[in-house]
């Protein structure tokens, strides 16, 4: 509760305008799809040309390659995070540093207006999930959740959109936190759809923390599901052309009734630079 209140004393200020916007409902365009993105925007300051400075402009591009509904971004910084909102003007963002406040890596969910929130909350992926950097089970970092319920005013469909970023150096943090999200979201509210969106630093489909987000009564993998889909990249890049047929270890998933249209996953660079060293993955979603 800690995290949400500081969320809305600190954003609602300089996005008031945007609130009170939301009073009306945005007009139908006839288009229920919900285009999703999960994106880890690499949060490490590198020397140039892989600086933030030079990437961000073609982070922009990207985006507006795409245009997301919802964007769950992974491994932001505060600063990063101010210029995402700016190069997406007609959204609102929920997050918080897993230290709390600004401090350290942001886990974000963008929105568009569309959208209404109904509910959204933070917690940590250790064995005190409600203590702001809490970490256990060899975490290399602190690992944590954010997530929101959204009204859909065009369909009216409710549903939820979990984002995360599993741990990198530990196994066993990874099956762990797996574990702790699942049972979170089997505690929502019964029959309301879920997207989650993450990095999971595992690879999709051979990874024991894959198996028990796919398993009974959980997950099904919007790439593996879409009626259509692109090429198959590994996407962690390292800033290098990407491997068709690579690891996926940036996923969308879905629980309840959600059916995947499309799914990509996209190798865009400009000038040879990459805008990060992770590869976005997007997917066309009807919810409900």
């Amino acid at each position: 509760m800690g995290g949400r209140r500081w969320f809305w004393a600190v954003v609602a200020a300089g996005a008031l305008l945007l609130v009170s916007g939301f009073v009306v409902a945005e007009p139908a365009r006839g288009d229920a799809t919900v285009r999703v993105m999960t994106y880890n925007v690499r949060g490490v300051n590198d020397p140039p040309p892989r600086d933030w400075r030079t990437r961000r402009k073609l982070v922009e591009r990207l985006l507006g390659r795409h245009d997301p509904d919802l964007l769950g971004v992974q491994e932001g910084r505060w600063h990063q995070i101010r210029d995402l909102a700016r190069m997406l003007p007609d959204h609102r963002w929920i997050g918080l540093g897993t230290q709390g406040g600004t401090k350290d890596q942001i886990l974000a969910i963008f929105y568009g207006k569309r959208f209404e929130v109904l509910d959204f909350d933070h917690f940590w992926l250790s064995d005190t999930p409600d203590a702001i950097g809490s970490a256990s089970w060899g975490n290399r970092y602190v690992r944590m959740v954010t997530w929101a319920k959204f009204r859909d005013r065009r369909t009216g469909v409710v549903f939820h959109h979990v984002n995360t970023h599993l741990d990198n150096g530990s196994a066993e943090s990874r099956v762990k936190s797996a574990e702790l999200i699942l049972r979170r979201v089997r505690g929502f509210q019964a029959g309301v759809p879920v997207v989650l969106t993450g990095d999971f630093n595992s690879a999709a489909g051979t990874s024991p923390e894959y198996t028990v987000l796919t398993g009974a009564d959980a997950f099904h993998d919007t790439w593996t599901t879409a009626r259509k889909r692109g090429t198959e990249y590994g996407t962690l890049g390292r800033w290098r052309p990407p491997k068709r047929g690579g690891r996926r270890l940036d996923w969308i998933l879905a629980r309840g009734q959600v059916r995947t249209s499309w799914a990509e996953i996209d190798p865009y660079r400009g000038g040879g630079l990459y805008p990060s060293d992770h590869l976005p993955v997007v997917a066309h979603l009807r919810i409900g």
